[in-house]
């Protein structure tokens, strides 16, 4: 039977954030962020719920971090929460918080964990919203000032850092479409803003961690959600539609922190929408990094569309292809390995998949009292097999953080669905590590795993197109 091995010290964990587990809204002179403004605003969460309680992760730290280690993680990505070290973004710090992310980190170290610190998943302070959110330009400038806090207290312990998660997602949903928090629909050209302040944000923010000193084996990253542009066919048309796709996505990210420069094709067809750019900006935007964290669900296959403003649509590959419970989601492992060889080739960064993972809305203990979720363990064979590929194939992928430890607070879908290894009965909050989470932990220990899985090929691999 093939057999998928991994190198010895690839890193291997899960990934949460701090709005979707710890609870404890009001704890210890947490202030409110944006996301507990939204989950007020009626309809806004699919249940009417919110993160106010969560997993109680701020009272039951100890015991998720016990969970890890039995599962074998050696690195737990999670995120500070940027109201309970400073309640309001700007001024005064609040002791208490730092208290408790310096007790978490130790408990990590104690435990063999390597700590993997994401500096800003969603969680912005309300008062900064208040301000004017991301769209207002010193927002940039109050992050600099919170990362800088972040790694004179934590920098001496911590391994991995990420300035953002999925900067292009919380921008994108929160202030172009308005589902997610602040809820704001900005318009094309206001929606770029935000995207240059957040880009504005990082590199001041790496060059503040730069700055601080942190551990010798410390690395700098930032965490992107980029579609996995997969095309339909291989069309002239089609694969310029998918160029395109790319670099508004992809490049339009990478380029300014990479190169210092937005790239030329989208800068000219966003016309009047393109932000406006002070002097000194790029240069601040651009930095080395260490790593990109690279987020992976679910494919974007792309077609041309001249009927369409933006010359492309995304379509399916079958109304029967496979799906999560979320909707739309398809499953589709070869996806993964087309987004890592895509970015290894384009922008030479080393690599490591920070969040893969399906929901599975129906989880929950049977009779017997555990939860057997089949699915879930198909989709990661079908998920690590394309990784192990990838790696074969010389891509410099260094680590695989699974999405998402346990079930959580899952923002606008509230607590409709599940992703995690472990499930939480939200009553009890009691943690019972599913079917998923001992596999995962015996193919970490095995290095690896055994399958009969063969390549799912597209029809034009062997083409040289350049998209596989």
């Amino acid at each position: 039977m093939p057999r998928t091995a991994f190198p010895s010290d690839f890193v291997w964990g899960t990934a949460t954030a701090s709005y979707q587990i710890e609870g404890a809204v009001r704890a210890d002179g947490r202030g409110d962020s944006i996301w507990d403004a939204f989950c007020r605003v009626p309809g806004a969460i699919a249940d009417a719920s919110s993160g106010e309680d969560a997993c109680r992760h701020y009272e039951l730290w100890e015991r998720d971090l016990d969970l890890m280690r039995d599962l074998g993680h050696s690195s737990y990505r999670f995120s500070l929460a940027w109201p309970r070290l400073q309640p309001e973004g700007s001024g005064a710090f609040n002791p208490k918080g730092f208290d408790f992310y310096s007790r978490l980190i130790d408990g990590m170290l104690k435990r063999g964990i390597r700590p993997n610190c994401t500096l800003y998943h969603w969680d912005l302070p309300l008062e900064l919203e208040r301000a004017g959110g991301w769209l207002n330009r010193d927002t940039a400038f109050r992050y600099q000032d919170y990362a800088r806090a972040a790694a004179k207290a934590f920098g001496d312990r911590v391994e991995f850092w990420a300035t953002f998660n999925e900067a292009n997602i919380f921008t994108m949903l929160g202030y172009e479409i308005g589902v997610h928090a602040p809820g704001r629909k900005e318009g094309a050209k206001a929606y770029r803003q935000v995207i240059h302040h957040v880009l504005l944000a990082h590199g001041l923010g790496l060059k503040a961690l730069r700055a601080q000193g942190l551990r010798p084996d410390a690395k700098i990253g930032i965490v992107l959600s980029p579609s996995s542009v997969w095309p339909q066919d291989a069309r002239p048309e089609t694969l310029a539609a998918a160029e395109h796709r790319w670099q508004m996505d992809s490049d339009w990210w990478m380029l300014p922190m990479l190169k210092g420069r937005y790239p030329e094709f989208p800068w000219r067809r966003l016309g009047d929408a393109v932000p406006e750019i002070e002097p000194g900006d790029l240069q601040r935007i651009q930095g080395d990094l260490d790593y990109v964290g690279l987020n992976y669900y679910s494919p974007a296959r792309v077609v041309a569309d001249p009927l369409d403003p933006e010359g492309w649509k995304v379509v399916p590959r079958s109304p029967l292809a496979p799906r999560t419970d979320m909707p739309n989601w398809e499953v589709f492992g070869p996806g993964l390995r087309n987004l890592l060889r895509r970015y290894h080739r384009r922008y030479g960064v080393p690599i490591y998949v920070t969040e893969n993972g399906m929901s599975i809305a129906a989880d929950a203990p049977g009779a017997d009292g555990a939860v057997h979720d089949a699915r879930r363990i198909d989709f990661l064979k079908r998920h690590l097999f394309e990784l192990g590929r990838a790696i074969e194939e010389g891509v410099d992928v260094r680590g695989y953080f699974h999405w998402s430890l346990m079930d959580n607070f899952e923002w606008g879908l509230g607590y409709t669905q599940r992703f995690g290894l472990v499930h939480v009965d939200f009553a009890t909050q009691k943690r019972t590590p599913k079917d998923s989470a001992l596999w995962y932990r015996d193919m970490i220990r095995a290095g690896g795993f055994d399958h009969d899985l063969a390549p799912e090929s597209w029809p034009f691999e062997k083409m040289d197109t350049g998209w596989v």
